[in-house]
C-alpha cells in the first residue's frame, strides 16, 4: 500500500508542475535565456522534476508541493541576467526570485528557503534548511551543469 501512495504522490506533484507550468505567470520565464540555449521557464521545469527524481529515488519523504513549488520559482527573478550588468548576478537573484515570487505566489516559509537558498553554497550565508531545500539545491546543480555542457558542445 505504501508504494500505491507514493505513486500517487508523484503523480499528484507531476500534475502541480504541469498545472503551474501553465500559469502566465511563470510562462514569463520563457522570454529569458538561463544556460545555453535553455530559458528559465525550461531550466525551472527540469530543476522540479529533478527534484521528483532525487526524492523518489532516494526515498525521502518530503512535502511535495512545496518542493515543486520552490523549484519552479527558484528562479523567478524575471529578468535577463546576461546583459542586466548585475555582475553578482549568482548571488543576488535568489533573493530577487523569492521576493518577486512571494508577491505572486504567496509563498510558505519553506518555499521562501527553497528559493532563498538553491545557490548554496555559492551563497553561504544562505544555507538550505529543510529536505525540500537541498534537494532542489542539488537539483539546481545537475541541470545547470548539464545545460551548460550541452551549449558548450553544441
Amino acid at each position: 500500500m505504501t508504494d500505491r501512495k507514493n505513486d500517487k504522490n508523484v503523480r499528484d506533484a507531476e500534475q502541480l508542475v504541469e498545472e503551474m507550468a501553465k500559469d502566465p505567470r511563470v510562462l514569463r520565464m520563457k522570454s529569458f535565456t538561463q544556460h545555453g540555449k535553455v530559458s528559465t521557464y525550461e531550466h525551472s521545469l527540469s530543476v522540479a522534476r529533478m527534484s521528483l527524481k532525487l526524492a523518489k529515488g532516494l526515498r525521502l519523504n518530503v512535502d511535495r508541493e512545496e518542493m515543486v513549488r520552490g523549484a519552479l520559482l527558484h528562479d523567478y527573478y524575471l529578468y535577463d541576467w546576461h546583459s542586466r550588468g548585475d555582475k553578482l548576478h549568482g548571488y543576488h537573484h535568489p533573493d530577487i526570485a523569492a521576493r518577486k515570487a512571494d508577491e505572486d505566489f504567496s509563498l510558505t516559509s519553506k518555499e521562501r528557503d527553497i528559493i532563498r537558498t538553491h545557490m548554496w553554497p555559492l551563497t553561504f550565508l544562505h544555507v538550505p534548511s529543510s529536505k525540500e531545500a537541498v534537494i532542489v539545491c542539488i537539483a539546481d546543480k545537475i541541470c545547470s551543469s548539464k545545460e551548460t555542457l550541452e551549449g558548450l558542445l553544441s
